[in-house]
């Protein structure tokens, strides 16, 4: 169980929309992600489907059943926020249990559900702790235990991973994918990093302005953008954009991705060097160039290539991409 539809959801603050009709369907078991720039509704999006919003027009449906009306506290869902929210005057176990034991729930349940999310999220031996004895990473795998225990029919996640480092970042990250594949539930997951996205989603939803850009899986997205927006979010290091007049080909914009775009004797394109960043597996050219712009050539292994030196660069016009003066995609 854990199937969400929205229907037409709209939201406003006074004379200001938020969110703009939004349509959208999650099977259960399905890894969903809200992507997009910061301002766009993303979490705003998320908060309504939790009930801590009213949706100013439209229908939220869990298992088809509209849950508009319905109390946040009885929608069967759990949030992870991006602060910890643990109280700090209880322990591991005390913090994860604590909702069963507001329901009402038996202590040796309680137990019994507190001891297996524990040994799923590896903190057996930190359930007597309290959090100020806890890392940031710790304290995250806490509040996201403190969800499992519920057993919700959907798990929300507002950018749970903001505030740890990039080392944690990508271990918590690994963390909840897996996690995700052993408990076969429904989870939505806000976040403006488009990594976060691509390795996470079973189905990504780009945001802007309070709309549905397009909606597809990781790698759709990546290889099939209806529009500059998402084939510039989708994709790192993002999308060149090539004036294509100067270059004979079709359309008034050509997307090309930096590993599409070659450095090579005789290209189309003239440029120079203005940025080296050599990262061991791959090499990132930055090309200052007329009339395109800064232009980025990702290289795979180590490359040496001279700040302010010339270069000619050479798309690969079967993986190009064309877009018309109002950015939408020509097929």
């Amino acid at each position: 169980m854990g199937a969400l539809e929205l229907k037409s959801v709209t939201k406003s603050f006074g004379s200001t929309d938020v969110i703009k009709g939004v349509d959208l369907e999650v099977a259960e078991g399905e890894f969903c992600v809200f992507v997009g720039p910061s301002g766009c509704g993303k979490s705003t999006l998320l908060r309504i489907i939790a009930g801590l919003e009213d949706a100013t027009g439209g229908d939220i449906l869990l298992d088809r059943k509209r849950v508009n009306d319905v109390a946040p506290a009885k929608r069967e869902l759990a949030m992870v926020f991006q602060s910890y929210a643990l109280y700090p005057h209880l322990t591991v176990r005390d913090n994860m249990g604590l909702a069963l034991k507001q329901a009402g729930v038996a202590k040796a349940d309680i137990l019994r559900a507190t001891d297996k999310a524990a040994t799923m999220l590896s903190l057996e031996k930190l359930l007597d702790r309290r959090p100020a004895e806890l890392s940031g990473g710790q304290r995250q795998r806490v509040a996201i235990g403190r969800a499992i225990v519920r057993t919700p029919k959907l798990f929300l996640f507002d950018e749970p991973l903001s505030n740890l480092d990039a080392a944690l970042r990508v271990a918590t990250r690994i963390e909840i994918a897996r996690l995700h594949r052993e408990l076969g539930a429904t989870m939505i997951y806000v976040t403006h990093d488009q990594v976060e996205a691509m390795t996470l989603a079973d189905k990504i939803v780009v945001l802007r302005d309070g709309r549905v850009e397009q909606v597809g899986s990781p790698m759709h997205l990546y290889n099939d953008p209806d529009n500059t927006f998402v084939a510039g979010f989708i994709g790192s290091p993002q999308m060149n954009f090539l004036k294509s007049g100067p270059l004979g080909l079709p359309g008034e914009t050509t997307g090309i991705r930096p590993e599409h775009l070659q450095i090579k004797k005789d290209g189309s394109i003239t440029g120079t060097v203005s940025h080296v960043e050599k990262l061991g597996g791959e090499t990132l050219v930055y090309i200052r160039t007329h009339p395109h712009g800064l232009l980025t050539v990702r290289l795979f292994g180590e490359h040496d290539h001279s700040v302010d030196s010339d270069v000619t660069l050479e798309p690969d016009d079967k993986r190009a991409f064309y877009f018309d003066a109002a950015g939408r995609r020509l097929r």
